[in-house]
């Protein structure tokens, strides 16, 4: 494959540090983020690399040269006017004839290509856009999803007042297949966000999303910079890549994050505990990942739809995105193994591997994030909960929420007795790490 660096900006938020260099030039620890970005492409075999220069692009290329020093061969163009992030990949058309990456070339990153290569090549789409959830998404390019991963709206900034919202933001990383080229007007300042992804969606063009929990971060503002810069001399930014086993701290989601309610179904019944985004964020803050596992046997039972769902964990991603929280992923599972409820799902209606205390939900877990069972925690109320964990040999803590482990016999283990509430457990899980 392919790799083409975008490296057309001003930075003009970084002035006056970007008045006399190229903000891909700003070092991050002792290289420039866009050498970052060279030596992530070369560690996966990318050696064929296309950078579309624009402001100041004379001293990347001095910098860069033709790659040699990396092993690469870098290749240039330089804007003689602004295009646009897509109307500049427009350029390309005769050089590249297979799918491509797209880096943006202001973007901190470090992530596991070979992963994002594979899912777009099974999904088979016009073009994968590398997606997070973040602290920020108010100030975000936003995506709607269905539930095979397929991209079914843009949600620009700055987004309508009162709106809820998966938190799923856009990274500025893409594969696109070489049909997008004729997507893109030529010589016409375009967009890929603003105006070629709209164009495709509109088109019904296959656009899927690759969510992951990696270092995506946009270094435009000086306090980012400054929260890169230290994300890198931490450790954090190469530690996050998925080739490196993560830990993780399960939630349940009733009881836990949000009031225990009897046969919830309602988006209006969805209560968020006040404490919720105060312990989550203080999971984001460490090295844990936040993953909700959650029953939702109302939607075997025909009290609720998919699409019911997902708009109920709309309105929890967006209450905990006001408060500056992310929950990494989300997987429930929608079955159940009894049969009688009038209007109930009849293909639903099984005995399943998903269906908690059984582990297929944390074997998913595993198998997208690379994860280590024997460091991770489940937080729960319920047996449910600690016979899930038990199962999957993962740390249970219980909380005194919900069902309080009060519906049957909780294993709680003396360094983790049962918790007032989950940001109690947290504080005491990120304590004792």
């Amino acid at each position: 494959m392919k790799a083409v660096i975008l490296a057309g900006g001003k930075g003009t938020r970084l002035f006056p540090l970007t008045k006399e260099i190229p903000k891909l030039l700003i070092k991050i620890g002792e290289k420039p983020i866009i050498e970052h970005q060279i030596v992530l492409l070369r560690r996966y075999g990318i050696k064929e690399i296309w950078i579309l220069l624009g402001f100041l692009g004379s001293q990347i290329k001095e910098y860069l040269k033709n790659g040699e020093k990396w092993d690469v061969n870098i290749h240039y163009y330089q804007e003689e006017k602004p295009l646009g992030t897509a109307g500049a990949l427009r350029q390309l058309e005769n050089d590249i004839k297979e799918d491509f990456l797209v880096l943006s070339g202001d973007v901190m990153m470090n992530f596991d290509l070979k992963r994002l290569i594979n899912y777009h090549r099974r999904k088979k789409g016009i073009a994968t856009i590398i997606v997070h959830p973040n602290d920020h998404p108010f100030d975000s390019d936003l995506v709607e999803i269905d539930d095979r991963g397929r991209i079914t709206a843009l949600l620009k900034r700055p987004h309508p007042k009162g709106i809820i919202f998966r938190n799923l933001s856009i990274a500025s990383a893409y594969i696109f297949s070489p049909k997008i080229f004729k997507y893109i007007p030529k010589n016409k300042k375009t967009d890929i966000e603003k105006d070629i992804l709209l164009l495709l969606l509109k088109s019904k063009e296959k656009i899927f999303a690759y969510n992951t929990s990696e270092y995506f971060k946009d270094i435009g503002t000086p306090d980012r910079l400054v929260k890169t810069r230290a994300d890198y001399a931490s450790g954090k930014i190469k530690k996050l890549n998925l080739e490196n086993k993560r830990k993780a701290v399960f939630l349940d989601r009733d009881g836990v994050v949000n009031k225990e309610v009897d046969q919830l179904s309602k988006i209006k019944d969805l209560k968020v505990y006040s404490f919720a985004a105060k312990a989550i964020k203080k999971i984001n803050d460490s090295d844990y990942l936040t993953i909700l596992v959650t029953n939702q046997p109302m939607i075997a039972k025909g009290f609720m739809t998919e699409a019911d769902l997902n708009e109920m964990h709309k309105k929890l991603e967006t209450e905990l995105g006001l408060r500056g929280a992310k929950i990494d992923v989300i997987y429930h599972c929608p079955h159940h193994p009894k049969k009688g409820f009038l209007g109930e799902v009849a293909e639903l209606k099984i005995n399943c591997r998903c269906r908690k205390p059984k582990i297929g939900l944390i074997k998913k877990a595993v198998q997208d994030f690379n994860l280590d069972l024997s460091k991770s925690f489940l937080i729960g109320d319920s047996s449910i909960d600690a016979k899930t964990a038990e199962n999957a040999h993962i740390n249970f803590v219980g909380v005194k929420t919900g069902y309080a482990c009060q519906d049957g016999r909780c294993k709680i283990k003396q360094d983790f007795p049962l918790h007032k509430n989950l940001l109690e457990a947290v504080n005491n899980i990120v304590r004792k790490k």
